[in-house]
C-alpha cells in the first residue's frame, strides 16, 4: 500500500476534501461507497471529518465555509512550503486568492485560490497534518487533473507558480491533455485537460479521481446511494473509469487501474 508520513513536495496534489451542506449524510455515503473509516475531529475543527484507510488519512469532509451560497465540491490542495509566499506568486501570475493563508490549529496553514480561468484549488502547508497518508490504493485518491477552457494559459500559470513542466499525451486535436511533473521529478503528479467547451454550465475545475477495486460494482453501489453517473464507464489505457455526481452535488471520478485497454500514449 503506497503511504507517506512526511510533507509532500511543493506543487504536489497532497490532499482532497469535500465541502457539503450535510457532512453527516456525506459521511454515510462515502463510508459505504469507498469503505472509509471516518473519524470526528476536535470540536475546534468546526465539524471537519477525517476519512481513514488502514489508520492513515485519505480525505476530508467538512461543512461549507462562509455565508455565500456555493455548490458542494471536492477541492484539490497543492502542497506549499510557504503558503504565504505561494499565495503572493498566485496573485502575481494573474490568479485570485479567495481565502488568504491562515493557520488551521496546529495541523497546517491553508489558502483557497483560483487560477486565471477560475478553477479553484487549495494550498496546504503541512504542520502536524502532512496531507494524504495513503494514495493509489482502493478508496484513496489516485489522480488529480485540471479541466479548463484556457489550456495554454493554465499551463503558463501553474508553471509560474509551481515550476511544473508538461508532457503532451493527447493527439492535439480530439484529445488535448498533458501531464505535469514537479521540478527535478521523473514521474508526473497530475494532469491538465482542454475541455473546451465544458458541458453545461460547469466552470473550469480540478477533478479528483479515487481508485476502486471494480468500477462497475462501485457504480452500481453509487446508484443505490442516490448518485448520478455523468460519464462512463469507459475503458482506457489507464483503467476503467467513470465520473459520478454524489447526492449533494459534488463531482468526482473513480478508476480501476487494473482493467486497461490499449497502450498509454508515448
Amino acid at each position: 500500500m503506497p503511504t507517506r508520513d512526511s510533507a509532500w513536495p511543493q506543487g504536489t496534489p497532497c490532499w482532497v476534501d469535500c465541502s457539503v451542506d450535510d457532512p453527516a449524510e456525506a459521511r454515510r455515503y462515502y463510508a459505504e461507497l469507498l469503505g472509509w473509516d471516518i473519524l470526528d475531529s476536535p470540536p475546534e475543527a468546526g465539524g471537519y471529518l477525517m476519512a481513514m484507510i488502514d489508520g492513515r488519512p485519505a480525505a476530508g469532509i467538512g461543512p461549507k465555509m462562509g455565508d455565500v451560497a456555493m455548490p458542494s465540491v471536492w477541492t484539490t490542495y497543492l502542497a506549499a512550503d510557504d503558503a504565504d509566499a505561494v499565495a503572493g506568486t498566485i496573485t502575481a501570475a494573474g490568479g485570485a486568492v479567495f481565502m488568504p493563508p491562515f493557520d488551521v490549529m496546529d495541523v497546517g496553514r491553508m489558502c483557497v485560490a483560483a487560477d486565471p480561468a477560475g478553477a479553484v484549488f487549495g494550498l496546504w502547508q503541512a504542520k502536524a497534518h502532512k496531507g494524504a497518508g495513503v494514495f493509489n490504493e482502493p478508496g484513496a485518491y489516485c489522480w488529480n487533473e485540471l479541466h479548463t477552457t484556457e489550456y495554454s494559459p493554465a499551463q503558463d500559470f501553474y508553471r509560474q507558480v509551481f515550476g511544473w513542466s508538461y508532457t503532451e499525451i493527447g493527439d492535439g486535436e480530439n484529445f488535448v491533455y498533458s501531464t505535469f511533473t514537479l521540478p527535478g521529478a521523473n514521474q508526473p503528479s497530475g494532469g491538465l485537460m482542454d475541455t473546451t467547451p465544458l458541458p453545461g454550465d460547469m466552470p473550469p475545475n480540478w477533478l479528483t479521481w479515487f481508485q476502486v477495486g471494480n468500477t462497475d460494482t462501485t457504480l452500481a453501489r453509487a446508484a443505490r446511494l442516490g448518485s448520478t453517473t455523468l460519464m462512463g464507464p469507459d475503458d482506457s489505457p489507464f483503467g476503467r473509469m467513470a465520473v459520478i455526481q454524489a447526492p449533494q452535488g459534488e463531482v468526482f471520478g473513480i478508476l480501476d487501474p487494473n482493467v486497461t485497454i490499449g497502450a498509454p500514449p508515448e
